[in-house]
């Protein structure tokens, strides 16, 4: 079975339009930054480091140094599929991280979108 063309991308390379997505709807790279460290654990250097490498999205997510375990509370719909329904482990992640910053474009509050 062939993986999946996301999964071979960079994040770097799907990054800038996070945070064009964001900053369209009045919000910051802060944001989108805090996310993505809130949602894999690494700090915003080691998360700027693996901008600068060019990691692909499997390998971001397989050497997160921990994974929020509420992550599990993120439900809904992206690309018209159910987050929660997704099976393989890193497309979920994936669709983890789309969600969040569909939700931060939307215009939830941090606290509701970090599942506080």
């Amino acid at each position: 079975m062939t993986k999946h063309k996301i999964y071979t991308m960079s994040l770097a390379s799907v990054y800038p339009h996070y945070v064009t997505k964001a900053e369209k709807k009045g919000r910051t790279k802060s944001e989108v930054d805090e996310i993505i460290r809130w949602l894999t654990g690494y700090s915003q250097v080691k998360l700027e480091a693996q901008l600068e490498k060019q990691t692909d999205f499997e390998t971001f997510f397989a050497e997160a140094p921990q994974l929020n375990p509420s992550r599990a509370l993120i439900k809904g719909v992206i690309c018209g599929i159910r987050v929660e329904d997704i099976e393989e482990p890193t497309m979920r992640e994936i669709r983890y991280l789309d969600k969040l910053i569909d939700e931060l474009a939307k215009g939830k509050t941090m606290e509701k979108i970090l599942r506080k």
